[in-house]
Formats: C-alpha cells, structure tokens, sequence
C-alpha cells in the first residue's frame, strides 16, 4: 500500500468536489447537515449555497495538492495539506459573490 495516501487524498478530494457540485447545482440549502443549518439562517438560501459551494470546492483542491506531493513524500504532503487548506478556507472568505 505505498500508494494508499495518495489514493485516500484522492478520493476525499473528488468526494468534496461532488458534493460542491451537487449544491451548486441543485442549490438546496436542506443539503446542509441539520447542526449547520441550526446554526446559521441567511437571508438568501440560494446564494448562500452557491457561495459555500464555491468554498467547499476551493478547499477541496487541499487534498488533491496533498495526494500529488504524497506520491513523491508523505511528510512533505502532510505539511501541504495543513497549510494549504488553512490558506484556501481563509481565501473562501475573501470570495464575494
């Protein structure tokens, strides 16, 4: 299982990518798990989805940057996991619309 990082990234970063797909389609905010949707009552329900839509696909490229460093080195790809990720949740919210 050399491989099985890479795999594993791979996999989440394509499951996240179609589940951002999926909102910014079908833009249901009853997509959203129940304790989100709690916490949070936007004005606008459409486009609040396609904006975290655009988010969960931003951060989604986190582990897709990561499964391409763990083919080479896994420590290396576990430092671009961390930092990217914290660097692309902080430029979602720079997203405007």
């Amino acid at each position: 299982m050399e491989y099985g990082y890479a795999v594993l990234m791979a996999a989440f970063s394509v499951a996240l990518l179609l589940y951002a797909g999926l909102m910014a389609l079908f833009r249901d905010y009853r997509m959203l798990p129940l304790q989100a949707r709690v916490s949070v009552e936007p004005k606008d329900k459409k486009r609040y989805m396609l904006r975290l839509a655009k988010i969960v696909a931003l951060v989604a490229a986190s582990p897709a940057l990561s499964a391409l460093i763990g083919l080479w080195n896994i420590p290396v790809a576990f430092v671009v996991l961390l930092v990217s990720a914290v660097l692309f949740i902080w430029l979602g919210t720079r997203i405007k619309e």
